[in-house]
């Protein structure tokens, strides 16, 4: 055990040391192998000749549209995807002709004719498509449909509620910052970003946020505008797909790395979340996927960049009352879900003396329940997160003989052992059931590989 502690640590620490391997701009289903997150020669940016996205000029705007495309916007061209050759913006985004000023994917569940519409400006105006067509009355002033938002704007980018107070919409213009809510009052809060700079792009992409100044690019705080980057980027070694660039080179010459990093591999995952939010997570070797917002692509992120100090194999997670809990060992974390994941001071504390028990094989909770499902070779036991203290019940006995992780959501319960998920309708049927349901396969169901 000491020793392949040492082993995950040492994995933890190269990780770390590469700031990613996938280009953020996946669309559709990989194959098994990855190969589409690593091509080994880099098709031509520019077979049109009309234009070259791997010059150091940068980008005047990059969004996802509602496909998840990346979109990456220069003078009177777009490239969609990582190595997509020029277009004539025009071509894919009809009555609109370069330069444009900003674009972002809008975010708002709470407002279904708006929420995944793609928004793009173009000095005073502003343009919204879906499913690659204009829609109707566009395009209008911006002052009429973002009241207090000035013109000509040098970038923007949507917020998801969760990450900012409320689904928001960032706009940058000549170094302040407009912060855009209909959901609060008022509905457009400014601020000043100094440490930020200027953003001639913005972005988000997987829960992060990306401030693009020409060419080069940093990591930031929605919230509060710390640079979060150790240092600016280039773009071209990560987001777009340029000869003799690149990044995480030596990474991907160790298979063993390149299999925990590759959502396909097949290889065992240690724990899944789901939270009331609808917010899944996959972890496995002290990384992490975000499962549930697979169309706008993958990649594998160490814990520390969501869950600060947060390192090493997860060996269960499960979540309660805005909280994220994580079983390490004989130890538990937790941490407040909020606009960020904050830890909770006191932890980490024994699991014996946080859940009654000294070890769990997984556990999980159901949606909007305080019942703790705890999983032991083929026991079941259920904790009652209400009550102080904490003790588990009686031990009822499930047709699995071991467990690798589960999850309960407004799907069913699914129970994760080695490459293949079982499917309940609820925990009764995981009690009650002498034999198991026919298997599925988990990166085909749940990581978007084809196999």
């Amino acid at each position: 055990m000491g020793r392949m502690i040492l082993y995950l640590s040492t994995l933890t620490l190269l990780f770390l040391l590469s700031p990613g391997l996938s280009y953020p701009l996946i669309k559709g289903k990989s194959n098994h192998t990855g190969s589409n997150l690593f091509p080994v020669t880099p098709p031509s940016l520019n077979v049109t000749g009309l234009a070259d996205a791997c010059t150091g000029e940068g980008f005047d705007a990059v969004t996802l549209d509602d496909q998840g495309a990346m979109h990456y916007f220069r003078g009177d061209f777009v490239w969609v995807g990582s190595h997509g050759p020029a277009q004539l913006i025009n071509e894919t985004w009809k009555h609109l002709h370069g330069p444009i000023d900003a674009a972002f994917r809008n975010h708002n569940k709470n407002k279904p004719l708006e929420h995944q519409r793609t928004y793009i400006f173009q000095g005073s105006s502003v343009f919204c498509y879906f499913e690659g067509s204009l829609l109707e009355g566009y395009p209008r002033p911006i002052s009429q449909e973002f009241p207090g938002i000035p013109e000509h704007l040098d970038s923007a980018v949507e917020c998801h509620e969760g990450e900012c107070k409320s689904d928001s919409i960032i706009f940058f213009k000549d170094g302040t910052v407009y912060i855009y809510s209909t959901q609060e009052v008022p509905a457009v809060k400014q601020r000043q970003w100094a440490a930020l700079g200027n953003c001639t792009a913005a972005l988000r992409w997987l829960e992060r946020y990306y401030c693009f100044n020409g060419i080069n690019f940093t990591r930031f705080d929605p919230v509060s505008g710390e640079v979060l980057s150790a240092r600016p980027l280039d773009a071209r070694d990560y987001f777009v797909t340029c000869p003799g660039r690149g990044h995480g080179h030596n990474v991907r010459k160790n298979a063993t790395l390149m299999a925990i990093k590759d959502q396909c591999s097949g290889q065992s995952f240690e724990a899944f979340s789901s939270d009331d939010k609808g917010r899944m997570y996959a972890f496995r070797g002290g990384l992490y996927f975000r499962v549930d917002s697979s169309k706008d692509g993958w990649h594998a992120w160490p814990l520390s960049h969501t869950w600060r100090n947060l390192h090493g194999v997860v060996d269960a997670a499960f979540s309660w009352e805005n909280k994220m809990y994580f079983i390490q060992g004989s130890q538990v974390i937790i941490y407040l879900s909020d606009q960020i994941f904050i830890p909770v001071l006191g932890y980490p504390k024994p699991l014996k003396e946080e859940l009654g028990v000294t070890e769990i094989d997984a556990a999980f909770t159901c949606p909007h329940s305080s019942d703790l499902y705890i999983i032991r070779g083929n026991k079941l036991q259920l904790v009652d997160l209400q009550k102080t203290p904490r003790s588990p019940g009686l031990e009822k006995q499930i047709s699995h003989a071991q467990v690798d992780s589960a999850i309960c959501n407004v799907n069913g319960l699914f129970i994760f052992q080695g490459p293949l998920f079982y499917h309940y309708n609820n925990v009764e049927g995981l009690v009650s059931s002498t034999e198991l349901p026919k298997p599925g396969n988990i990166t085909k169901h749940f990581m978007d590989c084809l196999s």
